[in-house]
Order: structure tokens, then C-alpha cells, then sequence
């Protein structure tokens, strides 16, 4: 298959073609010219929009599905169409499925579900046995299936021996540890952040110290074992400053911030919609603007959907009994760009993969044809009619977006949003 891209505007700070407007010749998924005014031919489609962008592929770190066992939430068909649909040519999946993805077996049932797609799917495995904190899953059988990280999603680990011995059990494989962080003893039964909304409210509170005293004992953990963590969804300004301070003593951590704590603060919570319960809770407006200030820094590598479909009659019920969650995918670009600027939030959705152990090629002649096509011009609402996922519990659904996508090429596989 042969496509010829018009007037794009390259993304991408690594390539020789960063911020100029050329045409792009795709053969057969690669590369093949870049120029301007490339010749049409009779065997290629042309591709071209308004103010066309174009960059590196989109990656997002943390996607749940549903399949096996919720595919009425989310099935993997379904998600990858939707990520491709919203720009992201590859989806870290996590394990919170049932059974939970947490040996080989569930590895290559997932990874042949996705089969076929233009977005790629990278497993998540569990790090321990159904998730349940007590005994290491089986981490290296997994690694060698295509599991490109472990973690328990949303649950943190309380057991500390176990996580040190799994960050000293992956070194021999260049294996990547998640560690979702929040002590559950400071949780306790609490829904939202804790502070003066939560106050207003009457509902229990989670206050910052259950994320940032887990973080602080990670952190050791890490200093003591040497090799990689991954410390997902950080919410809090303090939160930051630590894994920035660890990344300056040369530790190896990274870390990522969801789309929903950078744009929208706990305030949301005062008509108790059940859309804005999520795990970790929306923080104080200076929690949201210091996660800003850490992704401009580079604190935070990289920026998540965290999207997770969960059933409408597990939302609509009372705030404190509700499900947490939210999908993110559709609404993710356009929400971002209402707070930081281009350039950072395209490198903060491909970055990730070199965390992740994913390849990330350079948009160059020779290169594997890996792309997102967007406009940052242009401002909507975000409605229902723009939600391409089976559940429909977005925390973004009247909210200003900017920008549009277009859709993406990998896999030798051209996706159009229209």
C-alpha cells in the first residue's frame, strides 16, 4: 500500500523535519520520501487535511479494557479502535481483567485478541497472583511473552519485602515495576481528596499523605534495590518534588500524571457526580497546577488516559458506593491542550515508550510509518456523540476541548476519525 501525506507539519524534536511542512511517501509501512511537492502516482492514497500535524505515534501507559471476563464494559476490539480513533498507536493494557492477566497463559490470549489493528497492545502482567498482594506472579514467564511491566492496577502494594524482592527479581531481565501508591490504612473509607470540598460535602476524605507516604517507601525501596520503577498516576505537588528529588540522586524512576488530575480540580465534586470519582481523587487546584509545572519540567515522563470503562449502574448510584474510574481516550488531546503547550504534550505521549521498552523511531526516510494526525486549532464541547467506548462514564462530558485528531498510520494500517 502506497500513501502520499500533503503538507504536513512534523512534531517531532528528533527529526531533521521538526516544525517543517513537507509531504510524506508511506510504501508498504515505511518511509519511503520526504519532501515537498512529492508527484502524484495512479496506486497511492493521498492524505490530507486542514492544518495538518503530524508526529510520532501516541503511546498511553495505562489503558484497562475489560476483556477477558467485563467485555461488556470494554472489549479489546472495541478499545483498540477507540485508541486509534483518538490518536494512540500503542496501549499499555492493564491486568484488571477476570481472571487477572497474571501468567503467560492470559499474556498470549490478550496479545491475540489484538491481532490486526493498527494500534499496538502492550501487556501489563500483574505483579502478584490475582493481584492480591501476596505471592509474586509469574513475572519472568510473562516478560518473555510480551509483557512489557507488572503491576497490581490502582492497588498498592503493602507488603514492602515483596516489592523489594521484585525490583531485585527483574534486574535479571531488564523487567519494569509499577508501584501504584496509596497507603490504604490513611485511605481508610475515604472517596475524594481531603480538604475544604470534601469538607463542604460531608464525604470522607483521602488526604494527600496516603499518596505521598507510599511514594517516600517506594522510593527507599528503590534506593536500596537498584533497578526500575514506574510510579503511575501521581497526584499530589509533594508527590512530585519527591520523584524529582530522586530522579536528581540518579535513582531510576519515572513517573506518569492522568489527563483528568492536569485539567480539572476536586471543586468538580460539589453536584456529587459520580463522573469525577477517580483513584487517586481529583486533587486541590494547587495539586493540578503544580502536576502542570512537573510535566513542563519533565518530572512526569510521561501522561496517561487512565481510561477504564466501568458500567453505568455502577456509576449512578450514590457518590460513596459508586465505582471509581473513568475513560479518557477520546477526550484526551483536546484536554490537554487547554493547559499545556503542543510540543510538550506530544512528547509527553510518546516518551513512554522508551520506558516501556517500545520502539520509538524517528520521522525519517527509512523509518517505520508510526503516526498521529491532528490540528491543535479549532474548540468544541465534549459530548456524548464524541464517546466511541461502550461505557459512556467520562469525567470530560461538557467540558471545552481544543483541537481535533485525525486519526493515525502504523501497522501498515491507515485509521480516519471522519
Amino acid at each position: 500500500m502506497k500513501i502520499i501525506i500533503r503538507s504536513a507539519k512534523i512534531i517531532d524534536s528528533k527529526s531533521p523535519f521538526h516544525n517543517k511542512t513537507v509531504d510524506l511517501l508511506i510504501a508498504d509501512g515505511i518511509i519511503e520520501k520526504i519532501g515537498t511537492s512529492i508527484p502524484e502516482t495512479a496506486d497511492a492514497k493521498e492524505v490530507q487535511f486542514d492544518n495538518l500535524h503530524l508526529s510520532q505515534g501516541w503511546f498511553d501507559s495505562s489503558v484497562s479494557f475489560g476483556e477477558p471476563g467485563y467485555e461488556d464494559r470494554e472489549t479489546i476490539a472495541n478499545g483498540l479502535t477507540v485508541a486509534a480513533k483518538s490518536g494512540f498507536t500503542g496501549v499499555a493494557l492493564q491486568p484488571n481483567s477476570f481472571p487477572i492477566i497474571d501468567n503467560q497463559s492470559q499474556i498470549n490470549f490478550v496479545k491475540s485478541k489484538a491481532i490486526g489493528f493498527a494500534t499496538e497492545l502492550f501487556p501489563i502482567g500483574a505483579l502478584t497472583k490475582a493481584s492480591e498482594g501476596k505471592d509474586m506472579a509469574e513475572l519472568f514467564d510473562m516478560k518473555k511473552s510480551g509483557a512489557v511491566a507488572f503491576g497490581d492496577y490502582n492497588k498498592s502494594l503493602d507488603n514492602a519485602n515483596l516489592l523489594k524482592i521484585a525490583l531485585q527479581y527483574v534486574q535479571d531481565f531488564d523487567g519494569l515495576v509499577l508501584a501504584y501508591s496509596q497507603d490504604v490504612n490513611l485511605k481508610g473509607n475515604g472517596v475524594v481528596n481531603e480538604g475544604i470540598v470534601s469538607t463542604k460535602l460531608g464525604l470522607k476524605g483521602i488526604p494527600n499523605l496516603a499518596e505521598e507516604l507510599q511514594i517516600s517507601r517506594n522510593l527507599f525501596l528503590l534506593e536500596y534495590t537498584g533497578g526500575k520503577l514506574h510510579i503511575p498516576t501521581v497526584s499530589t505537588a509533594k508527590s512530585a518534588a519527591m520523584i524529582k528529588e530522586a530522579k536528581a540522586k540518579g535513582l531510576n524512576v519515572t513517573c506518569s500524571a492522568a489527563v483528568h488530575h492536569l485539567v480539572l480540580n476536586d471543586e468538580k465534586l460539589e453536584g456529587f457526580d459520580t463522573r469525577y470519582k477517580v483513584t487517586p481523587p481529583l486533587r486541590a487546584e494547587s495539586d493540578r497546577a503544580a502536576l502542570v509545572n512537573a510535566v513542563l519540567d519533565g518530572t512526569i515522563d510521561m501522561i496517561t488516559s487512565d481510561h477504564n470503562p466501568i458500567d453505568i449502574e455502577f456509576k449512578k448510584m450514590e457518590f460513596d458506593t459508586a465505582k471509581n474510574g473513568t475513560i479518557g481516550l477520546e477526550s484526551a488531546f483536546g484536554a490537554l491542550l487547554t493547559v499545556l503547550p503542543l510540543e510538550i504534550i506530544v512528547e509527553r505521549l510518546t516518551l513512554g515508550k522508551a520506558v516501556f521498552g517500545i520502539d520509538n523511531e524517528v520521522i525519517a526516510e527509512g523509518s517505520k510509518a508510526n503516526f498521529t494526525f491532528f490540528t491543535p486549532e479549532g474548540r468544541s464541547t465534549f459530548t456524548k456523540e464524541n464517546i466511541l467506548s461502550k461505557s459512556k462514564n467520562s469525567a470530560f462530558l461538557g467540558t471545552e476541548i481544543k483541537g481535533t485528531v485525525y486519526g493515525v498510520l502504523n501497522q501498515n494500517q491507515l485509521v480516519i476519525t471522519k
